[in-house]
């Protein structure tokens, strides 16, 4: 059984740049163990598996994989998954429309003069949720930063999700390049919350009006740093909102700077009659394409 894969980079239009994905585009036959190990191969922040759809009237069923365990929603999969298929032939039309997890994902496909594929947007499958807040010193602990380089006048450091939960705090301006995640104290916070249930990821922002300079840290996934987090900015934006008295609002996000892949992601939320809806549209760029043999034994 022969299995291919496409890489493509996502939030950006430049290869090499953005948060690279790898998406196996007929994973039919493959178990979840199977899935996970080529994730963890990968070695990437996420990667997808394309599989028929339980409802004709949705696109695919998409599983998402980091390197150590299966996801309910990400944003870049998402918008890349659906960008490979496209370039593909493997969908058409403007929308295309997922099952995973969290829910129906919608990519809204951003197409150029010729038609071919460019990027996409999606909406988070969630209205915003939020949790419990965590102590500045826990944050400023694992991520190597003094608890006065946290802002907490507008918000304290809190989970907040739209699909998948993370830890949202402010940092000032000058704060977010010295990060340094600690991954004794990402554990022992953890450990500290059963309440995480294991999920410990924290993404920081500093803004200057609606531009953000973000990062997000999520070791014990396995993700020491992400270059561009669809499903923490989409959150973010939609936090954001709710702490202004604005109906909606947009927000240009740069993200995986400090790491050498320069992102560019655009986020809106909105106010809506479900909540506060948020999400997020980039560009991509296909890298390299590839193929395993499972018939090959070890």
């Amino acid at each position: 059984m022969i299995k291919y894969f496409e890489t493509v980079d996502v939030f950006t239009e430049k290869r090499f740049c953005g948060n690279p994905l790898a998406v196996f585009t007929h994973a039919e036959g493959l178990t979840s163990a199977a899935m996970q190990s080529l994730a963890a191969e990968m070695n990437l922040s996420e990667t997808t598996f394309v599989l028929p759809p339980e409802n004709n009237q949705n696109t695919a069923r998409v599983r998402i994989f980091n390197r150590s365990e299966e996801m309910p929603f990400a944003g870049h999969p998402m918008i890349g998954t659906a960008f490979v298929l496209a370039r593909l032939g493997l969908a058409t039309g403007d929308n295309i429309r997922f099952e995973v997890p969290a829910g129906i994902v919608v990519v809204e496909m951003e197409k150029d003069t010729d038609g071919k594929p460019v990027g996409g947007k999606i909406t988070a499958p969630q209205p915003l949720s939020t949790g419990i807040e965590i102590t500045a010193e826990t944050v400023a602990l694992c991520l190597g930063i003094d608890a006065l380089d946290i802002v907490t006048d507008k918000h304290r450091p809190k989970i907040a999700s739209v699909g998948n939960p993370y830890v949202i705090a402010e940092l000032a301006k000058t704060a977010v390049a010295r990060c340094s995640p600690n991954i004794g104290e990402f554990r022992r916070a953890v450990d500290k919350q059963p309440e995480l249930n294991g999920r410990f990821s924290i993404h920081v922002y500093s803004r200057e009006d609606n531009c953000i300079h973000a990062r997000m840290f999520a070791p014990l996934a396995g993700t020491w740093e992400d270059p561009a987090t669809g499903s923490a900015n989409t959150p973010l934006g939609a936090l954001l909102l709710s702490l202004s008295d604005k109906q909606e609002a947009s927000y240009v996000v740069k993200q995986g700077i400090e790491i050498g892949r320069p992102s560019l992601l655009n986020v809106t939320a909105a106010r809506t009659a479900n909540g506060i809806i948020a999400s997020v549209a980039g560009r991509c760029v296909p890298v390299f394409t590839g193929e395993i043999d499972f018939s090959e034994k070890n």
